[in-house]
């Protein structure tokens, strides 16, 4: 489950990497100064002990995400969390939900994107990036291949050989736009667009934490209900996505993994289908397993009541999904059990990689944009000057402080620039006139814009 700004936010080292706009000139990152000392990085182990004692500290506490400790910087990924969270770690996916002309086949499609939108969860071991500050944005733009091929959706549609990609020289660009909008408590809105293919999406990151003493549980916050994708071309079809609780495990052994042991929906008011998903961690004698299995059904959008698989009438089954969500999973059709039915491959993760972004250059970004703001620490980290960017890292963090009480000292309430409110409308952001304007910039590969009338950090 991808949260942004959220003190626990969990990465990966082998993080998507990012390719500047085609007039970038310097690196996307400001300078750090040349005399720092350089340090020796401390080793997995090390960092990993460091990290457990910080935690024992807060054995018991209900959300450590609203508390947003500081780590030092030698625990930090250099990756600005709003750069890092998005979903679209193979835009291909996305792009492609509105294409069948059947409900089910969007359905499936949704159901595709969704195993793909947290590839580095796959590839990846969890580390820490930076907490994102008030106000402070990303954006970027993907140019990828509409290569998704089509899903079997009935019993004589044709069958896709490869749930990969195929060769194509069309391209595609989908951009991305996030904002920090709330500090207290840490919510940050997204919107997704590709206008190309009449595709949105959108919606608030939040992220609830607690520490078990051997492990972390992560759950979506109050103000994060989901993801929201529009089908602008299919008469403006609605699929909401919720995120399931996971878990950051082996502290004590000091391999970190992530896993998943909840269940999740799909549903479309519209064409009144509903996909339930429930993950199976544990095996026998605890063997890990990262088992997924699901149902997809039509439903009444006014008597949601049905939250388990074992709930479901076979006479309401359209199709079932079972498989691993870190390796293959595939789909029957019909309400046959999975093991008598023909089974066919929804997605294949091993081949797959997270896609490339490409990034305002530095002489665009505004100095509250990620990258930008971010530069001077992500360049001592990167340079192994672990004390020089625990300093420049608290300097940040002490000025947002100071900015915080000066607001309330003369009543002043943040007011975010690219979207309507902090925390409104509920699930669903909408854009400023700045954030249509920024989007459409991103469209256009035009990354001028005003700077800010006021920082929040």
């Amino acid at each position: 489950m991808a949260e942004s700004s959220a003190a626990l936010s969990l990465t990966a080292n082998n993080a998507s990497p990012s390719v500047s706009a085609s007039t970038s000139k310097e690196p996307s990152r400001a300078p750090t100064p040349a005399n720092a000392p350089v340090e020796k990085p401390p080793d997995e182990s090390s960092k990993l002990r460091t990290f457990l004692g910080i935690l024992r500290r807060f054995v018991g506490v209900s959300d450590l995400a609203a508390i947003r400790f500081s780590l030092p910087a030698q625990l930090i990924e250099p990756i600005p969390n709003l750069e890092y969270w998005n979903y679209l770690d193979r835009p291909e996916t996305f792009i492609s939900i509105g294409d069948p002309d059947e409900p089910l086949g969007r359905m499936l499609g949704t159901l595709r994107f969704w195993f793909t939108k947290d590839l580095k969860y796959v590839k990846g071991k969890p580390v820490k990036p930076y907490n994102s500050t008030l106000g402070e944005f990303f954006r970027c733009n993907w140019e990828v291949e509409d290569t998704s091929p089509p899903l079997k959706h009935t019993q004589t549609s044709t069958p896709s050989s490869s749930a990969t990609s195929t060769t194509s020289d069309k391209f595609v660009k989908v951009s991305y736009l996030t904002e920090q909008t709330s500090h207290h408590p840490p919510v940050s809105a997204f919107y997704i667009d590709c206008p190309e293919k009449g595709i949105v999406a959108k919606g608030f990151d939040q992220l609830s934490a607690k520490f078990t003493g051997t492990s972390i549980r992560v759950i979506a916050g109050a103000h994060n209900l989901g993801i929201f994708i529009t089908l602008k071309k299919r008469d403006n079809e609605e699929y909401q996505l919720t995120h399931p609780a996971a878990y950051l495990g082996g502290l004590l052994r000091g391999s970190l993994s992530v896993s998943v042991a909840d269940s999740c929906y799909v549903t479309c008011a519209k064409t009144k289908m509903k996909v339930i998903l429930e993950y199976l961690e544990e095996g026998w004698l605890g063997r890990s397993q990262n088992k997924v299995q699901g149902v997809i059904f039509k439903y009444d959008p006014d008597n949601d009541s049905k939250m388990k698989i074992k709930d479901v009438l076979d006479k309401d089954v359209l199709g079932r999904i079972e498989g691993s969500w870190q390796d293959k999973v595939f789909y029957t059709l019909g309400n046959q059990p999975f093991a008598k039915s023909s089974k066919i491959l929804l997605i294949d993760l091993n081949p797959l990689f997270p896609v490339a972004k490409i990034t305002p250059s530095i002489e665009d970004q505004l100095p509250n944009e990620s990258r930008k703001f971010w530069g001077s620490v992500t360049n001592a980290i990167v340079n192994k000057q672990y004390s020089l960017a625990t300093s420049l890292k608290q300097e940040i963090e002490e000025k947002q402080r100071q900015k915080a009480a000066e607001r309330k000292a003369e009543n002043k309430e943040w007011q975010p620039r690219f979207f309507t409110g902090a925390l409104t409308p509920v699930g669903k952001p909408d854009l400023t006139k700045d954030g249509e304007a920024a989007l459409n910039g991103l469209h256009t590969d035009n990354f001028k814009l005003e700077h800010n009338i006021e920082y929040g950090a």
